[in-house]
């Protein structure tokens, strides 16, 4: 027997260094291997833990919160933080919205809310485990049931229920998205969120081409997310971004509302540039209604000429469109609301050079005046225009411009014997013109006094 020990030890200690070499590789490319390779149960392999103890966190337990756990607690089933609100807490930041998951199924949560009198709301999410509770009328909770995907198709998944921290954290798709923070401050990280949180590392939970497949808008995630945790334009994993471009494609099955949403995030975040270019050579943005012959370069200098005047996203996004008609190809494909497309239509309309004499923001100012009242959006509109151009003086300045009054009203014209008619407008406008030729300081009076030369005139002009 003892024979026997002496030839399992060398064994024993030969696999211990194995795992422990395969364990500690610190390549970026490379996940973790799973120890299911080497014959040990995953049971086996436990998350790292710390104690959060920083006054975000703290800030999080409002009286209604409290009331929360503790209800769970008496109930004997778990509640955790879970996500985004982790990986905020982490950096030090107060989380908006806070996710939490926890062992008990929906049906039980209805059950202990219901025995509590607590409200509930937004029953929709029911089938895929969460529960909206509402507690004392002033705060409402996002409770999902932990859960597995079983069946996916690239956009929904059938979920099934678990009570496996673990196996709920495999099925997420960033390893940063992937943590848990119990209520007494512990961590639970099985993948390594928080180290790649410290080392400014976007990647995927596991392998990536299944995490993509499972839902294709993870694509688009991933580069949102790259733009606010990654310190370097360009450092991504070669192995990521080749499963990017294998199921670029399936961006095609994904809605352009959550496409719009992701995209919006993406080009208006740090590193925006460099995720567009990186996108476009990978050949995603033919699949969310861009053009797929586009001048990507052009993105980059108006974001790089803009940043200071924080473009709305479609301001930036016009740099890539050549046309107006592009922009409802991009609407259709989008879903994007009038205001945006008014946005895109606006600027490809009027981002060219203007002739002036003396003062480069007149141009400016009569587009704003002359369809103040036509459009109600027109200085808003004209702002973006000049963020696209990178003009930060002129920007400055009709920001801060009162917009002049035109003085004179229909009922004036009529006074001066202007009749009714098809040409009456034309009248009207003859005038407004020749008040914005000379700077917006003519008088009621002055305007009016020219009304008999105009319907002298044969045609209405001068």
């Amino acid at each position: 027997m003892l024979g026997f020990a002496l030839r399992v030890r060398p064994f024993r200690i030969h696999l211990q260094r194995a795992i422990h070499q395969l364990l500690s590789s610190t390549s970026s490319c490379k996940a973790k291997p799973s120890l299911r390779i080497l014959g040990i149960r995953q049971a086996s392999v436990t998350s790292s833990t710390m104690k959060l103890d920083t006054p975000e966190f703290h800030a999080v337990f409002t009286p209604e919160l409290r009331q929360l756990a503790e209800i769970f607690e008496q109930n004997n089933y778990e509640l955790r933080i879970a996500g985004g609100a982790v990986r905020d807490l982490l950096m030090r930041k107060q989380p908006h919205d806070i996710d939490f998951a926890t062992t008990a199924t929906p049906t039980e949560m209805k059950d202990m809310f219901e025995r509590e009198g607590i409200r509930m709301l937004n029953t929709k999410g029911e089938q895929h485990g969460t529960i909206t509770a509402r507690l004392n009328n002033k705060e409402n909770f996002e409770v999902t049931t932990l859960r597995v995907d079983r069946v996916t198709d690239g956009r929904h998944a059938e979920v099934e229920f678990t009570k496996d921290w673990r196996t709920d954290a495999e099925r997420r798709d960033l390893t940063i998205n992937s943590m848990f923070l119990a209520l007494d401050g512990t961590l639970i990280d099985y993948f390594q969120g928080k180290e790649d949180l410290e080392r400014c590392k976007v990647a995927f939970v596991g392998n990536a081409t299944s995490r993509i497949q499972e839902d294709y808008l993870r694509i688009l995630r991933y580069f949102r997310f790259y733009g606010r945790i990654a310190k370097e334009p360009n450092s991504h994993c070669s192995k990521t971004l080749q499963a990017i471009r294998e199921n670029a494609e399936g961006l095609a099955r994904i809605s352009g509302e959550r496409i719009w949403l992701e995209l919006k995030k993406t080009v208006t975040g740090n590193h925006a540039a460099s995720l567009m270019e990186c996108m476009h050579d990978l050949q995603l943005t033919q699949h969310m209604g861009l053009p797929s012959e586009t001048n990507i370069t052009n993105f980059r200098r108006v974001w790089e000429r803009s940043q200071s005047m924080e473009p709305k996203p479609m301001t930036l996004l016009a740099s890539l469109l050549k046309e107006q008609k592009e922009v409802l190809q991009l609407e259709a494909r989008l879903r994007m609301s009038a205001d945006e497309r008014k946005t895109a239509l606006f600027i490809i309309a009027e981002r060219d050079d203007k002739h002036y004499e003396s003062d480069p923001l007149k141009p400016y100012k009569d587009i704003v005046v002359s369809l103040q009242g036509k459009e109600k959006g027109v200085l808003t509109y004209t702002l973006e225009v000049l963020k696209y151009r990178g003009e930060q003086e002129l920007y400055e300045k009709l920001k801060e411009w009162e917009i002049p009054k035109f003085p004179v009203s229909g009922k004036d014209l009529i006074a001066a014997g202007v009749p009714k008619g098809r040409r009456f407008g034309e009248y009207l406008e003859r005038l407004k013109e020749r008040w914005m030729e000379r700077n917006f300081e003519t008088s009621r009076e002055e305007l009016l006094e020219m009304v008999q030369e105009l319907l002298d005139c044969k045609d209405g002009q001068t």
